[in-house]
């Protein structure tokens, strides 16, 4: 977008009180910005989980670069390769063949061969009609003793159907063999980062002596494999939602989604359930509802102490259900001013509803809508902000520095959430070097 130097941008289309906004789709699909704020985990992260396998592209250049740095900062180079495809394969070439032997190249070279390959086709596949089932056909003929994992890097199907993070939690999970199931385990599906050691499901599968098992805790691939073995899968990540329904359905095995939440009486509905479905009995018999909420509002109470009437703006990058805990913290007398997202949640419908009655000003702003590329992100108040996204573009060094939930979960989860808060009002950091670290929790390439 071009402008005159010193012209002053309208907000009109990026940002809109909630009182006069639509749902779920608050703002106009068109051109696109994309900010230098890559804490958010890619398809890359998410696959480095499944351990002692590797990661192949075939893709052109210009794709591989980014995620040549994600296997790079997260000190995973050795088990990343790839595939170039140039112009000249795709006018002479059959890419179907280039992929066959190029994967068959790169895993010959290797001194060892991986427990399994995620091999990434792309958008080029698509453009020209590529055989994927061929290609898969040939390798495990020529490398049957490698289970190859079907994933994609496919963004023009970002907008159509399950998008590339749906299809990779997906993706990870299909090699799980069908075992039988342990009586006493649970797996937890589909989430980038362990939960909490004191969130609620964990603490309530240790009191009844189970096994909690995620695939970012797994060591080995016999861990991995292990997941099959759980009694009742669970999911939390609305998009784990996609594969574990999909896995559930293949093994035969009874699931719940049980999504984050800053709702007292749904955290409440979801444990009973999960009791219920381990054969645990009543909540109640596990942990008191009434002393987890009363801890939850002794911390809300200290941390509003320490912030008192300072404007809070959050984003949908720190937590799946960023109108959830607008109404939280606007009912717990924080000064919610800005919500940064792009779109509702239908889980958030309810939400949406309350924050329209109760807070009309509060402001929705766009995060990819063009204009935010020019908008100011200077503030003459000071702002705490949740999310890298909410610290950068009000250009807050005083934020909550977590990505999709970053592992809290439940009444544990709110008491941590308002500790953070408290932590980062006091606690300045650098977010321009921050927020640009491609994958939160990594190492860094910069």
């Amino acid at each position: 977008m071009l402008r005159r130097v010193g012209e002053t941008v309208d907000s009109k289309d990026a940002v809109v009180k909630i009182k006069d906004a639509s749902f779920p789709t608050p703002f106009v699909s068109a051109l696109e910005y994309n900010s230098p704020v890559h804490g958010n985990w890619n398809i890359v992260h998410t696959g480095m989980q499944v351990p002692e396998t590797i990661q192949i592209y075939v893709c052109a250049e210009n794709c591989m670069r980014g995620v040549v740095l994600t296997a790079a900062e997260m000190n995973a180079a050795d088990r990343f390769s790839y595939v170039i495809v140039e112009e000249k394969d795709l006018l002479y070439s059959n890419l179907e063949e280039l992929t066959i032997e190029g994967v068959t190249d790169v895993l010959n070279k290797r001194g060892d061969h991986p427990k399994a390959v995620l091999l990434f086709t792309v958008c080029l596949h698509h453009f020209l009609g590529s055989n994927l089932k061929y290609i898969y056909r040939k390798l495990e003929e020529r490398l049957p003793d490698i289970c190859f994992i079907r994933c994609y890097m496919d963004p023009i199907m970002q907008k159509h159907g399950p998008t590339p993070d749906q299809k990779l939690r997906k993706a990870i999970y299909e090699p799980l063999p069908k075992r039988k199931a342990d009586e006493k385990a649970v797996s937890f599906l589909g989430s980038d980062f362990v939960l909490e050691k004191n969130a609620d499901l964990k603490r309530i599968v240790r009191a009844h002596q189970g096994i909690f098992r995620e695939l970012p805790g797994c060591k080995s691939w016999e861990d991995y494999l292990a997941l099959s073995e759980g009694k009742l899968f669970v999911s939390s990540y609305p998009p784990s939602k996609y594969g574990a329904e999909a896995l559930s359905e293949r093994l035969k095995r009874p699931y719940l989604y049980l999504p984050g939440s800053f709702d007292y009486e749904e955290i409440t509905a979801q444990l009973e359930n999960f009791c219920q479905a381990m054969g645990y009995g009543k909540l109640a018999e596990t942990i008191s509802v009434e002393e987890e909420i009363a801890a939850c509002e002794k911390a809300l109470e200290k941390a509003h102490e320490v912030i008192g009437d300072t404007a809070v703006a959050i984003d949908y990058l720190y937590h799946p259900r960023p109108l959830g805990l607008a109404k939280l913290l606007l009912t717990h007398g924080f000064r919610v001013i800005r919500i940064y997202l792009d779109s509702i949640s239908p889980e958030e419908k309810a939400e949406f509803e309350w924050l329209k009655e109760h807070a009309p000003d509060l402001q929705l702003i766009a995060t990819i809508q063009v204009k935010m590329r020019v908008l100011p992100r200077t503030s003459d108040e000071k702002i705490l902000a949740i999310g890298q996204k909410a610290a950068w573009f009000t250009g807050s060094p005083y934020f909550v520095n977590m990505v999709q939930g970053g592992g809290l979960y439940g009444f544990d989860g709110i008491r941590r959430t308002a500790e953070l808060m408290a932590e980062a009002f006091t606690e300045e950091k650098d977010t321009e070097d921050l927020v640009v670290r491609k994958g939160w929790g990594c190492e860094s390439c910069i």
